[in-house]
């Protein structure tokens, strides 16, 4: 049975390395190969990076923040220069995309750096070698 490393790795380096879009173990290799697919491995220091299980927690931590940041921002426009109510639709629904699309890949990549550094999903199991009983 294998058992996972206890020594610690830098959390908010690490989460720092994710939000960049970058391997949180070595912070040179691109994380992604596209906009949110994460490689198997980073291509410049080979830390695996199969095991993320990032899911759904990237975006709904990602409509929570634009929502959070939308609404008091939505009520200062209204009450500051009561604009149409469709011109404030679609202003505020194109910067809601826009926020969300922009907020999304730099979510999951700090997220999958959090797991990398607290070493969750497999991430602290190091591989059995030629001598592992």
């Amino acid at each position: 049975m294998q058992e996972a490393v206890s020594d610690n790795r830098p959390t908010g380096s690490a989460v720092r390395r994710g939000l960049m879009r970058k391997c949180p173990a070595c912070g040179a290799g691109p994380m992604f190969d596209g906009y949110l697919k994460v490689r198997d491995e980073c291509g410049h220091c080979h830390e695996a990076l199969h095991h993320q299980r990032a899911d759904d927690g990237p975006a709904y931590l990602t409509i929570l923040l634009v929502s959070h940041l939308g609404a008091p921002l939505l009520l200062f426009v209204f009450l500051k220069w009561q604009p149409t109510a469709l011109s404030m639709l679609i202003g505020f629904s194109l910067g809601a995309i826009v926020l969300c699309l922009a907020l999304l890949p730099l979510i999951k990549g700090g997220m999958i750096g959090m797991q990398w550094a607290r070493r969750m999903h497999g991430f602290g199991i190091e591989p059995a070698g030629p001598n592992a009983a």
